[in-house]
């Protein structure tokens, strides 16, 4: 007898991370699972791959994804009792999803019709315990369809319905499948999704608990994030050497180190004061005699970062590359790491007098304290890029200006605090004052530098945290707090990052 050829009758089931190529897929998949239910889009999918993409499983069998299931981390502590579905997936988006938070929660677990009986389901949820277990969750919660429940509905209310399901009376395919699989009932919640019409719109919520589990004492009682920001109102005057600049730069960041502060942050191109003895009248050439003094310039501040033990924004500096001169903005850890944001936005006077040339990349940072961004001076005068920063997780958006006048700080004042509030971030705006009669294009400042916050009750009243006075040599220490931040866009009196309407517009970012 011949050799039987096993290949044949293989079939290979894996469990594994949705990927960005599978999303069309999942897409036609739910369509067939949820006949008459409204259907993912692919922008959901993205945003879950995007946000928490371990989060995200599918079943492939032979090649073919025959089930999938989305999931998100949260804290349930602080939504209502009577959430709904778009309640705690911001509408199929999971942009509140919170990698620090004790319970994962499902959102949806489908299983083709024509492989369910095949335990797909059970497999689905064996991944999303694992990977509970791995993240040291709480919990897992579900809010479950109870899909038979129309046909008793006459009969029974929902309470009677499950209670019966639960004591084997009746067979419903959802729950009956989570209670077999460990989950036990927390309660019933109405209207959790309105075109749920199987269920008349009603959801058992579900929890299995995390036997592993280890308390974590210390994020058990950390009910504030606070961050302490020093800006410096830095004073332009003239100086003799680039030895002159540097202890001026290090006496404010001695400052910061005093204060205990977190971040030191200093104004857009000050380093411009070095054109005060550099006796080079034409703009253009100056400003190539500056980007001479990066390399000192960099070593300077990634010294103090370390020495002072403080994240230091460093204001912008001008930096040829390729014959090309760009303002650029740094960010230097104070663990000794350095990151850069090219300015994007050039005004009509940076070509004129200096041909400054644009980035074109929004950049978050991550920091110790937190994610933050740079958006220097009339960056933060379009509001697309402080969306795009705040949809990458910035909670603070920091940004040097360089104006002359009133009218050009005003400019940059007001669109700093418009974008604390349309994105409820913090913003941070840090000028130079002073005068430097004998440097072309630079002979006079205007400032009042500032911290704001969205404007809301627990925040500082009028959502100023901290403001100098304007037009004198000064810093502005200020304490901002992101758990605060965090608690207020799922529960603010207003919350324009859940409440945008994806289905009228969205802002696409190139990059």
């Amino acid at each position: 007898m011949s050799t039987i050829d096993l290949s044949r009758f293989e079939k290979k089931m894996i469990i594994r991370n949705i990927k960005h190529e599978d999303i069309d897929e999942i897409l036609a998949l739910q369509k067939i699972c949820f006949p008459g239910m409204v259907p993912w889009k692919r922008d959901h999918l993205e945003s879950h791959l995007h946000i928490f993409p371990e989060g995200q499983f599918c079943a492939e069998y032979d090649g073919k994804i025959i089930g999938s299931c989305s999931s998100l981390v949260i804290n349930f502590d602080e939504y209502d009792d009577q959430h709904t579905w778009d309640d705690i997936t911001d509408e199929g988006y999971i942009t509140n999803h919170n990698p620090d938070g004790y319970n994962m929660y499902g959102i949806e677990v489908m299983v083709h019709p024509d492989y369910r009986g095949m335990k797909i389901g059970r497999r689905l949820y064996e991944a999303r315990k694992d990977l509970a277990r791995q993240l040291n969750l709480k919990s897992i919660i579900i809010g479950g369809r109870i899909p038979k429940f129309h046909k008793h509905s006459e009969e029974l209310s929902p309470r009677e319905y499950v209670d019966q399901v639960m004591h084997h009376n009746i067979y419903d395919p959802v729950l009956s499948f989570q209670l077999m699989n460990g989950f036990t009932l927390m309660r019933i919640n109405p209207n959790y999704l309105p075109d749920d019409l199987a269920s008349n719109k009603y959801a058992t919520l579900m929890e299995w608990n995390n036997v592993e589990y280890v308390p974590k004492t210390k994020r058990h009682f950390k009910t504030s994030f606070p961050v302490r920001i020093c800006v410096v109102q830095y004073m332009m005057k003239q100086i003799s050497s680039f030895e002159e600049f540097a202890k001026q730069v290090e006496y404010y960041t001695d400052v910061a180190y005093d204060a205990r502060a977190d971040f030191c942050v200093f104004p857009e191109i000050f380093t411009t004061q070095l054109m005060s003895f550099l006796d080079e009248k034409v703009p253009s050439q100056a400003v190539r005699r500056v980007t001479e003094f990066t390399e000192e310039y960099i070593e300077l501040f990634t010294n103090l970062a370390i020495k002072y033990n403080v994240n230091i924004i460093g204001g912008s500096h001008f930096v040829e590359e390729d014959e090309e001169i760009y303002n650029i903005g740094y960010l230097f850890r104070r663990d000794g790491t350095i990151e850069q944001q090219y300015k994007i936005h050039i005004t009509p006077n940076e070509r004129k007098w200096w041909g400054i040339s644009p980035g074109d990349k929004v950049e978050v940072f991550d920091t110790d304290c937190g994610k933050i961004a740079i958006q220097i001076c009339y960056d933060i005068e379009f509001p697309e890029l402080a969306r795009i920063a705040a949809e990458k997780g910035a909670n603070i958006i920091f940004t040097p200006f360089n104006t002359e006048d009133r009218q050009g700080y005003l400019r940059v004042r007001y669109c700093a605090q418009a974008r604390a509030v349309e994105n409820q971030i913090y913003t941070v705006i840090a000028g130079t004052v002073g005068n430097l009669p004998q440097v072309e294009n630079m002979d006079i400042q205007y400032a009042q530098s500032a911290i704001f916050a969205p404007s809301d009750f627990e925040y500082a009243r009028d959502g100023i945290v901290g403001e100098c006075n304007p037009n004198i040599e000064m810093v502005v220490i200020g304490d901002v707090d992101l758990e605060i931040l965090r608690r207020q866009r799922q529960s603010g009196t207003v919350r324009q990052l859940k409440d945008r309407r994806h289905d009228v517009y969205n802002v696409q970012y190139k990059k």
